[in-house]
């Protein structure tokens, strides 16, 4: 079985940013409420992180979910590993494992 070249450009993405968000829009201009709200808690952290607007790569949009096992977006990755969406992003950010664990992925890069 052969990666496609999507496959390959994403996994590539995962592997090389430290923290990785696959939204819709940009940080900027979040178009979807969703994405709106994630951007804003990783935001809060200070710490900086990479995005793909799934939006403008529509390649990527239809093959993530199959990737990571995840139907929605945003999808927040850390160092490799699929973080979750949204929810889970605001769930931890309210618990107040988020910053710990961006920071990690930031000192790893």
């Amino acid at each position: 079985m052969t990666m496609s070249n999507t496959e390959k450009v994403i996994r590539e993405q995962i592997a090389t940013q430290p923290i990785l968000l696959y939204m819709k829009g940009t940080p900027e201009a979040p178009e979807c409420g969703f994405s709106g709200a994630t951007v804003a808690a990783l935001k809060k952290t200070g710490i900086p992180f990479s995005y793909v607007n799934v939006l403008a790569n529509p390649f990527i949009r239809e093959r993530l979910p199959a990737i990571s096992k995840w139907p929605t977006f945003p999808q927040l990755f850390v160092q490799g590993e699929l973080i979750g969406g949204c929810d889970i992003v605001l769930g931890m950010e309210a618990d107040g494992s988020l910053l710990p664990l961006l920071q990690g992925a930031g000192k790893a890069a």
